[in-house]
């Protein structure tokens, strides 16, 4: 289970909350590309994939800092090795309440399943926001242990995923064909 703090902020119009210190980074070879993991000491901040337009640069005064990462890259390592169906990771999202909301309710969508934009909008209160379950999907900082890349269209298409729709796919057929054994 993921252990979450996510909180408010008034950042809403950025991609990502900007930050400019006091942030550890590493960089973590994936099946899927290089993905750029980010924490403050709350928890995981960020997992973006890098060379992206959507992606975060690295800014001054982040520290690179393999070490505070060995965990959740251990976690990942077994997800794309089928091995791990979730994630036990302090999470430190911030994001509007209505992101939060919606964040919260990709942490429900269960491994190997998927659910409609609709779907969502309905199971967090917000009947008819599934415009809006888009957006906040999008501005997800967190993919794949957020697992956003589970949200698909109404008519089953794969819409809307920022790391592009073969990522998605890659990702969803992972969870379909290897279903984990155990309890991680």
């Amino acid at each position: 289970m993921t252990r979450t703090t996510i909180r408010a902020t008034d950042h809403h119009r950025h991609r990502r909350p900007l930050r400019t210190h006091g942030e550890r980074f590493c960089v973590a070879a994936s099946p899927i590309g290089d993905l750029l993991l980010l924490r403050t000491e709350r928890g995981l901040s960020g997992l973006y994939l890098l060379g992206l337009a959507n992606s975060p640069a690295i800014e001054p005064g982040w520290v690179e800092d393999d070490e505070a990462f060995a965990e959740v890259r251990a976690q990942l390592d077994e997800y794309f090795a089928g091995t791990r169906a979730s994630f036990e990771v302090a999470l430190d999202l911030e994001g509007t309440a209505f992101q939060r909301s919606v964040w919260e309710g990709l942490l429900a969508i269960p491994f190997g399943k998927t659910e409609s934009y609709g779907e969502l909008a309905e199971r967090i209160g917000r009947p008819g926001a599934f415009r809006a379950v888009g957006l906040a999907n999008g501005r997800n900082p967190v993919s794949i242990i957020v697992p956003c890349h589970r949200v698909i269209g109404a008519d089953g298409s794969l819409t809307g995923y920022g790391w592009g729709t073969e990522r998605k796919r890659w990702l969803l057929d992972l969870e379909a064909v290897r279903q984990p054994t155990g309890s991680k």
